[in-house]
């Protein structure tokens, strides 16, 4: 319900596509979520008591090419919550951080990390301020990769101007070497030297 909140598609065709469920078995949950109070009588929307319990979680990044330090990133973050939301660089954003231009354009880094099953949704994001994607999603959690160099102090400066109680994690990787730049270079190098 949270996720086609944001992206306006039906909140039963997302779950089928992430969880492959009947959609009997969908509306019998959603009928039971009404009774609770955790959904609105619209079948779409989540009451404040429904949003208010679950924790949402944003990470963001490139994610030019996807490398298991991504993936394990990625699971990293989707473990600290219920609801992972991917924010993706736009190409100019990628430009400014990783001086090159993305192999992929933002769309497809967009359904590529939509694809990825612990992600909930994957958003572009805004080039002139990160916190007006942050205020769509209102998450209680930002997590960092091991390898961002956001500073946690602004992240959660900018989370105040917004009125946003944040906390912020740094998420640790097992295989800190691995990078989408040192995957392009070794191979661009590699293709070269054939």
């Amino acid at each position: 319900m949270y996720v086609s909140n944001l992206n306006g598609r039906s909140p039963i065709s997302i779950i089928q596509e992430k969880n492959r469920l009947p959609e009997a078995l969908i509306n019998s949950k959603i009928d039971e979520l009404i009774k609770n109070q955790l959904i609105n009588e619209d079948r779409k929307t989540l009451t404040e008591i429904g949003r208010d319990s679950l924790k949402v979680v944003l990470a963001g990044g490139v994610f030019d090419i996807i490398h298991p330090g991504h993936i394990y990133t990625l699971n990293a973050a989707k473990d600290l919550g219920d609801v992972l939301i991917v924010v993706v660089a736009t190409d100019n954003t990628a430009v400014r951080m990783k001086k090159r231009k993305p192999l992929h354009s933002q769309e497809q880094r967009q359904e590529l990390v939509n694809s990825l099953k612990m992600v909930d949704l994957c958003l572009v994001g805004q080039e002139e301020d990160i916190f007006k994607t942050v205020n769509l999603v209102r998450p209680q959690i930002i997590a960092l990769g091991y390898d961002q160099v956001h500073q946690e102090k602004f992240i959660i400066d900018g989370c105040k101007r917004i009125n946003l109680n944040a906390n912020v994690a740094r998420l640790q990787s097992p295989i800190p070497e691995s990078s989408s730049s040192k995957i392009e270079k070794e191979y661009g190098e590699s293709i070269h030297g054939i």
